[in-house]
């Protein structure tokens, strides 16, 4: 029998062993914890354990299992609450008490709750790699289907059971295979976590993933399968900004993985994910939810295998025709995982002691996003939204950087705004979306055919309000032409007005596309009806004292999302209070 060697924190090692192969699950000592082989030589088989080591000695047993580490997939994952490493803490509370038990075996999904199940194909039918042959309600609104693995090389029905409950364990079909082999069916399989799930093929990123924040959409979009980074120092709101995306996006299913984050803000969110009430559904928002919290104080070990869990249950949920998003808080806290076990490991260390495959590995995550045909023939995708936490706020620091590379969205939280109560704190000079150019045709098709000049316009504006800060700052504001005074009042609009946002309001916590575009025009107008009116002579003072400037921030207010025809009422007005201001002559008309 093998056994323990040496012990080093999470790392374990075992001598002169050829029983285990890179990458298999194994349990590690007489307490059976989980565990994976992340190294294998001659002489040595390095094992990284994802439970305290507490109290483990040398000379107790190692059992490897001939398998790599998988998530176990079928109904029950949606409302569930689990660790890094697939367990279910309700279960694991149950068992242990508050505290989480070493080696406490429980069954990653109840299998002995049954479920309404519905065949959805017949004896002589055949079946390949992906496709559905059964479906169940997992939750009042997503359908569970159950797929065969892609592992499977797929077969002719030879039984199928009638429609009915039924535990995840119980066979409700049977295929024979080519080689004359029987293949039982039930309602879930096992998906090694390291591995990305097959697809059809990857389809263009072409629609955005709405959110109904305007700072957002408008500014720096993400598509539906897209990435993006959000970076910020110690309170600029990075939890808040995914809290409201959760709540808000138009994704099917979210995944919240808590990577490293401090134990009462982890309790914070499950408490408040149970209450919120999901606005698409009416029901709760953990009726489409998943939850996987792995606090500071567990495992580091556990916390780097977390976000592969994470991404494994999305990706299967994406092979079901649903799309994903999933809020990862903090891959910075992952990345510290990283190097606390390179460090034990003796790798050579690289830039701030993160080990050199820390880019391969950030990549490997974000990679696995993407928009894709499904091997069923469906749509599906998985859009990545992962937290940053830079020391300091130095965007310069390895991790964030690193990310920079493999996302093509990227808002950056700014300290300043977030101590203003400006919501979000994303600095719009600082941020960006590659994803402007692939989302044009939709936005053009769906919201207005000139959308995208209109928000070119508008950044724009915020971009030459920036530079001439500079000046203002050195000279103040009364050296400046008054087109350019004007320029920066129109800014202030734009800032207080339309790129705040109220997660408290009603009408402004959630904003649709074509009332965030109205808003814009209507910002626009003002521009224009102002440069004109400096033309006709009036001052900048005179505009400002129309009061139009504070009756814009107040818009957002003002007009509700359903009643998007008032805002033509208000391009009226002001065109009437300009005209007056300029001598009778309607501007414009």
């Amino acid at each position: 029998m093998d056994k323990i060697y040496s012990i080093n924190g999470p790392v374990v090692k075992v001598k002169n062993s050829r029983s285990f192969s890179m990458l298999e699950m194994v349990y590690v000592g007489n307490k059976r914890l989980i565990s994976e082989v992340i190294g294998v030589n001659s002489e040595f088989t390095t094992i990284q354990v994802y439970e305290g080591t507490t109290g483990l000695m040398p000379g107790e047993p190692v059992v490897g299992t001939g398998a790599a580490m998988s998530a176990l997939l079928g109904p029950g994952i949606i409302t569930n609450i689990f660790d890094g490493i697939e367990r279910p803490l309700r279960s694991l509370a149950e068992l242990t008490g508050a505290f989480i038990g070493d080696g406490a075996a429980v069954s990653s999904l109840d299998t002995e709750k049954k479920y309404q199940v519905t065949l959805t194909v017949k004896k002589g039918d055949r079946l390949s790699a992906g496709q559905v042959y059964a479906t169940c309600p997992e939750t009042p609104v997503i359908t569970h289907r159950c797929m065969l693995s892609p592992l499977s090389k797929g077969g002719e029905v030879v039984w199928t059971a009638p429609d009915g409950e039924y535990c995840i364990n119980d066979t409700v079909a049977k295929i024979r295979t080519d080689r004359g082999t029987e293949e039982e069916l039930t309602l879930c399989q096992r998906w090694p976590i390291r591995t990305p799930r097959p697809s059809a093929r990857r389809l263009p990123i072409d629609r955005p993933l709405i959110t109904g924040q305007r700072v957002i959409d408008t500014i720096a979009p993400i598509a539906k399968g897209g990435t993006a980074a959000i970076p910020g120092g110690f309170g600029t709101g990075k939890t808040m900004t995914q809290h409201q995306l959760a709540k808000w996006c138009d994704a099917d299913i979210i995944v919240y993985i808590g990577c490293g984050e401090r134990g009462n803000e982890m309790t914070q969110v499950l408490e408040e994910f149970s209450e919120l009430i999901d606005p698409r559904t009416g029901r709760p928002l953990t009726d489409r939810t998943v939850l996987i919290a792995n606090t500071s104080n567990m495992p580091v070990s556990a916390r780097e295998a977390s976000i592969y869990t994470g991404i494994t249950l999305a990706e299967y949920y994406r092979d079901m025709g649903y799309h994903i998003a999933i809020m990862a808080d903090s891959t910075s806290r992952w990345a510290e995982a990283l190097r606390e076990l390179s460090g034990r490991l003796e790798e050579m260390p690289a830039e701030e002691g993160f080990p050199a495959y820390l880019p391969s590995r950030i990549s490997e995550f974000y990679e696995r996003a993407g928009y894709v045909e499904t091997l069923s023939g469906a749509e599906g995708s998985v859009s990545i939204i992962g937290a940053v936490s830079p020391q300091g706020s130095d965007f310069s620091e390895p991790v964030t950087q690193n990310t920079k590379r493999f996302v093509r969205c990227f808002w950056a939280l700014d300290k300043s705004l977030a101590y203003a109560r400006h919501y979000p704190a994303i600095n719009w000079t600082a941020s960006y979306s590659e994803y402007t150019d692939d989302l044009a045709d939709y936005y053009r098709k769906n919201v207005a055919p000139d959308f995208m000049e209109v928000r070119q316009e508008i950044s724009n504006i915020l971009a030459k309000e920036s530079s001439l800060m500079e000046i203002v700052k050195l000279m103040g504001a009364d050296v400046l032409p008054d087109d350019q005074k004007l320029l920066i009042e129109t800014a202030k609009a734009v800032r207080v007005g339309f790129l705040q946002q109220n997660a408290y309001h009603k009408d402004d916590t959630y904003v649709p596309l074509d009332k965030q575009y109205r808003m814009m025009k209507l910002i626009l107008c003002f521009f224009e009806q102002g440069r004109e009116a400096l033309e006709k002579g009036c001052t900048v003072s005179s505009i400002t004292g129309t009061g139009w400037v504070e009756r814009i921030i107040k818009v957002k207010y003002d007009i509700p999302n359903d009643k998007p025809e008032l805002f033509d009422e208000y391009i009226d007005r002001m065109q009437k209070d300009f005209a007056e201001l300029t001598g009778g002559v309607t501007v414009g008309a």
